[in-house]
């Protein structure tokens, strides 16, 4: 499965997700029209694909592609180990570590405010 992250800048943005969530560049192609086809490997099968915003609607966009809702999950099997990895990485941490009847669950905010959960599933 392959997820578009609205963003200011595609670099500043691939940066940001490997040094501090440990994703990886798995394509990086520049195509017609100075567009650039940038994927990134979050692991378990998904990709995040960068595409930076170019119009105001877009721009407005980013921080907010899911309205201000959690919009992105990532699980983990080792729960304590990434939550210990994205706070030394300096992630915003938007809660504290809780239990929740169908796993372990931290929100936590991308570079540009999006939310993401972090879950160990049961």
């Amino acid at each position: 499965m392959q997820v578009t992250l609205l963003v200011r800048d595609c670099d500043e943005a691939a940066k940001w997700f490997c040094s501090r969530l440990g994703f990886s560049v798995k394509s990086d192609e520049k195509l017609a029209a100075g567009k650039r086809w940038l994927v990134l490997d979050a692991g378990g099968g998904a990709d995040l694909v960068l595409a930076r915003a170019v119009n105001d609607e877009q721009r407005a966009a980013i921080g907010r592609q899911a309205g201000g809702r959690v919009g992105f999950f990532l699980k983990t099997e080792d729960f304590e180990r990434d939550v210990a990895k994205y706070a030394d990485a300096g992630v915003q941490l938007l809660e504290r570590p809780r239990s929740e009847p169908y796993g372990k669950v931290v929100q936590f905010a991308d570079l540009y405010g999006n939310k993401w959960d972090l879950i160990e599933p049961i």
